[in-house]
């Protein structure tokens, strides 16, 4: 433990402690822009700077540890005007448009700039100097150049935290510029289209590909039958941006908005969950009894998916072929849901409202995303675009009431909600094999060996005596990392450690998705995962296979899980892709 005064007061924390973190212990905000909760210090824009006695200079408060008998002030005048300087001089190269910028009222520089009172431009504006790239290439997220302050936060998760490395620094001093490698459009490098990068940037630099626009067009369109569904991880996160406490279940809320804002029919992308559980419990139980192309990896992460066909595609044989729920509601709404109702397919628009950037690119990424005879999923929209639609169509959110979903592709089990947190698609899919592997159901249904946020974690789990070996990853590093060792046993002649593998591109899972609300940090996750979990217990039924509208669903229009329809609709394929190499 280290003791030490800040602004006159004693702080006794652990060695190692930054003084940013150490003045949080006093309850003394230090103000940030390049430092990132998830991200270690850069030390870039100089903003946290604080005075230590008998000390000539300042210190940058993120990026120093305290040490014991250390007096700090961490405000005065002089540290003030310094700090205004700053942001002063960043403010004279960037872009002075915040109303037509995404991240208006939800930016970090222009929330720093009201609170030190900036009203007017001290610098000359140096705007335009540097050569800016706008790339809107991906279509899933969009890169303004002319507003990057060169934080670096964006290039450290996307090299550190995912193992991408599609983002760089080009060029030196005011001429630096972020751009992938060699100044080539985001579609040829290495971008899995995660979203990180947006969701870490401070202010308008990288942003989600808004297709709200999109939306809007067809709920006018008298002539188009509109269909919306929401993921599990946007239920519990679409209150941040309404004042509502992080972790707050509001589907009915969601719903009712979604029936307001003009939509036809309003599904839950958890009934999916419970379809692609039904499909890939059955694919693990198959490959599980006869030991053949272990360990099965789950495929419910688009991210992932591009991930592992451009740096793993020799992986693709452990591939669950399962399509992603969202993609299996997409399906069935434009040929189950049609045939029920009598609406016709081809005047049917379907919308995914999803946590998570590289949902975009999943819908058009193959022919298999067409299996309906249609493209299943017409537009993705992100938490945040969703959160942009209701403010514009003067929803009272706050006070609104609940609704029920369309009941036909809106029931859903507590295992479909899990679903958007890192070990939930895990858990599932063990609720069900084990009544697939066994004949009978759990009386325990929580596998808390699977939870957690440990980048990597595994487990061994007893089903009815058969161990079955477990392992979970989330964020792509962690993955990374995983699927490398993985292999070097293979080569070595080693057994296989796993029989089944979880995993998910984004810290967390989807609950931290790259769509998700701003400020994203470990303790808004759990919150956000707490809300998931509390769903799952309050359900009565928490298990797949006994969602009755799922199992309708067989019987009616599927037949038999992995039968020739199941894999016509609900299944697809992987190809290697570019391949890149780290």
């Amino acid at each position: 433990m280290v003791k030490a005064i800040i602004n006159n007061t004693e702080v006794n924390v652990p060695a190692g402690t930054s003084i940013l973190d150490a003045a949080k212990e006093v309850s003394v905000n230090i103000p940030v822009l390049c430092k990132h909760q998830d991200l270690l210090a850069g030390a870039g824009c100089g903003i946290c700077v604080v005075k230590v006695k008998g000390s000539g200079k300042m210190l940058r408060a993120c990026c120093t540890e305290l040490a014991e008998g250390m007096e700090i002030i961490t405000h005065d005048p002089e540290i003030v005007t310094v700090r205004k300087n700053v942001l002063e001089l960043i403010l004279s190269n960037h872009p002075k448009d915040c109303l037509v910028c995404a991240r208006n009222n939800d930016c970090e520089l222009q929330r720093l700039s009201a609170e030190f009172g900036i009203r007017e431009a001290y610098y000359p504006d140096i705007v335009g100097r540097r050569k800016h790239k706008h790339d809107d290439s991906t279509k899933t997220i969009t890169i303004d150049g002319s507003k990057c302050i060169l934080c670096g936060r964006c290039v450290q998760v996307c090299q550190k935290k995912q193992n991408v490395w599609a983002l760089s620094f080009l060029g030196r001093g005011i001429d630096t510029v972020l751009s992938p490698a060699g100044e080539i459009e985001l579609s040829e490098s290495p971008c899995v289209r995660c979203g990180q990068c947006s969701n870490h940037c401070p202010v308008g630099a990288i942003v989600e590909h808004d297709e709200t626009q999109k939306v809007w067009d067809a709920i006018r369109d008298p002539e188009t039958y509109t269909v919306v569904q929401i993921a599990p991880a946007v239920r519990v996160a679409i209150g941040e941006a309404f004042g509502f406490p992080v972790g707050a279940n509001l589907t009915g809320k969601l719903i009712n908005a979604l029936k307001k804002i003009g939509f036809d029919a309003v599904f839950d992308t958890n009934m999916g969950a419970d379809m692609t559980i039904i499909e890939e419990a059955s694919e693990f139980v198959k490959k599980f009894t006869s030991k053949q192309s272990l360990p099965l990896i789950t495929s419910c992460c688009p991210a992932w998916v591009d991930f592992l066909e451009k740096f793993h595609p020799d992986m693709i044989e452990h591939f669950s072929s399962c399509k992603s729920p969202h993609e299996m509601v997409g399906v069935l709404a434009k040929t189950y849901y049609a045939a029920k109702h009598n609406v016709d397919p081809a005047k049917m628009h379907m919308v995914s409202i999803m946590p998570c950037t590289a949902k975009k690119y999943e819908i058009s990424r193959s022919q298999d995303m067409s299996s309906s005879g249609y493209q299943d999923v017409d537009v993705s929209l992100t938490t945040r675009e969703l959160a942009r639609m209701i403010k514009q169509s003067g929803i009272d959110f706050k006070n609104l009431g609940d609704a029920e979903g369309d009941s036909l592709l809106a029931d859903y089990t507590g295992a479909g909600t899990i679903f958007g947190v890192t070990g939930g698609v895990m858990e599932a899919a063990l609720r069900t094999a084990y009544h697939y592997i066994t004949g009978a159901e759990l009386a325990e249904v929580d596998f808390r060996a699977v939870r957690g946020f440990k980048g990597i974690r595994d487990a061994e789990i007893d089903v009815n005596g058969t161990k079955v070996r477990v392992a979970i990853a989330h964020g792509l590093a962690n993955v990374d990392t995983l699927l490398k060792h993985i292999k070097q046993l293979k080569a070595d002649g080693k057994p296989m450690p796993y029989d089944f593998i979880e995993v998910m591109a984004c810290e967390g899972g989807c609950i931290g998705g790259g769509g998700q609300p701003y400020g994203v940090n470990n303790e808004l996750r759990k919150k956000r995962a707490a809300g998931l979990y509390k769903d799952d217990v309050q359900h009565k039924l928490r298990c797949s296979h006994l969602n009755p509208s799922v199992q309708q669903v067989y019987k009616d229009f599927i037949g038999e899980p992995l039968g020739d329809k199941a894999h016509h609709l609900l299944h697809n394929h992987y190809q290697k892709r570019k391949e890149y190499k780290k």
